[in-house]
């Protein structure tokens, strides 16, 4: 079974985001990580191929040299090559990734195709379903459970209020979500193999794309950073007094009652 996995960096959930003289996000000294969504998805893939007992895993990325960091994480915990698509200075969006990662993909053999349901950063839950509208296969979105046997995919998926299991031939797209499993911790083992396992590097031409090809759909106009948490008010007083005093607070200041 080959097993690819579309997988982002994106800046560490921990980040202090700061906004430079130009309003736009610095991204100078900010610890970066692999989407934490897309972990699930990397450990599926691995555990897939562990259970079916043969197989293949690649896991594939668009951006620039730091991106290798997320790949080569992947490599360490289990992935067997590493695909890494370099956009250059081109500004990108949703459609351009998925762009891209579709024309990758395309000539590639693949049983299953699996990503994080979105990314921390963007929070668009896009580029998945856009690459499986590309490819004109199937797509599951936010599984919590997979099982995958005789050229079909059975997965449990997260909707309002319950859950529902889904069914599709492959191969298809699925997007994991918090549930799925329990990502592994790379082991030093895996880290050192992982500086030997082939990581193939492109560019836009290489992948046969021009720039006009992938130009974004969706610009960002401006950024802004949200109003600083006002400091919490005590009330003082005897517990009688303060509870009267909190009732007014919370129905003329605060108009929550």
């Amino acid at each position: 079974m080959k097993i690819l996995v579309c997988l982002k960096q994106t800046f560490d959930t921990e980040a202090k985001i700061v906004l430079d003289e130009n309003g736009k996000i610095e991204r100078q000294g900010v610890s970066l990580i692999m989407n934490p969504y897309d972990e699930f998805a990397v450990e599926e893939a691995l555990r897939l191929k562990e259970n079916q007992g043969e197989g293949e895993v690649t896991v594939i990325s668009v951006g620039g040299q730091q991106t290798q960091d997320a790949l080569r994480q992947a490599l360490a915990m289990g992935a067997d090559k590493a695909v890494l698509v370099d956009p250059g200075d081109v500004e990108l969006d949703e459609y351009s990734t998925a762009t891209i990662l579709a024309k990758v993909i395309s000539g590639m053999e693949y049983d299953i195709i699996l990503g994080g349901f979105r990314a921390i950063d963007d929070g668009s839950a896009q580029v998945a379903g856009r690459v499986a509208e590309i490819l004109n296969i199937p797509v599951v979105n936010m599984i919590t459970k997979l099982e995958v046997a005789d050229g079909k995919a059975v997965a449990t998926r997260e909707i309002e209020g319950g859950s529902e299991v889904v069914e599709v031939p492959l191969p298809a797209v699925l997007t994991a979500q918090k549930g799925l499993n329990e990502p592994r911790y790379p082991s030093m083992k895996g880290i050192m193999k992982a500086k030997k396992k082939p990581m193939q590097k492109m560019t836009l031409a290489d992948v046969g794309l021009e720039e006009g090809q992938i130009a974004p759909k969706v610009k960002a106009i401006s950024f802004s950073l949200p109003e600083p948490r006002k400091a919490g008010k005590i009330i003082p007083g005897e517990p009688a007094e303060a509870a009267r005093e909190l009732a007014r607070l919370l129905r003329e200041e605060a108009k929550v009652v």
